[in-house]
């Protein structure tokens, strides 16, 4: 069940804090989440139910660094469908765990997907898979100038 007072974006100042704090660190106790609001324990558990039945708050999640548990190589992986291939090409990214992100895009390319992998045999056992499907194009990472970030709450409203 959707609250209305979600559908549009529209967070007052304590949801907003609450969504800031949790930003910054999710495992922020409820009873510390309300001193730094300065409402009650059970007014911001409510609020965060809310947060979450509204879509608002979609999960709760770790950050682990790839190259720490042996996957070092970070790849974008542009993909173009053969003629007819587009939902097999779909299938084949969500059965292949060295990809962790995959966006269905326009231009050129119709899918964009960012994999992790061991090293250059592997990165070439991962583009082979899509051969028979689509072309690809791949870029290395060499660096994350800017890492994975949550959009700036309160940055859809004027």
């Amino acid at each position: 069940m959707k609250r209305l007072r979600y559908e549009n974006g529209d967070l007052d100042g304590v949801d907003a804090a609450i969504l800031e704090h949790l930003i910054a660190d999710a495992r922020t106790t409820v009873a510390e989440l309300a001193r730094r609001v300065g409402l009650s324990a059970p007014s911001v558990s409510e609020r965060i139910k809310r947060l979450e039945e509204a879509g608002i708050i979609r999960g709760y999640t770790l950050d682990i660094d790839p190259a720490a548990i042996g996957l070092p190589l970070t790849v974008w992986i542009r993909i173009r469908p053969l003629p007819g291939a587009l939902h097999r090409v779909a299938e084949i990214l969500r059965a292949q765990p060295e990809i962790v992100e995959c966006d269905r895009i326009t231009g050129d390319d119709c899918y964009v997907a960012r994999a992790h992998v061991a090293d250059v045999a592997n990165l070439e056992a991962l583009i082979d898979k899509f051969a028979d499907s689509a072309s690809t194009n791949t870029s290395v990472v060499q660096s994350s100038p800017v890492a994975r970030r949550l959009p700036q709450v309160g940055a859809g409203t004027a």
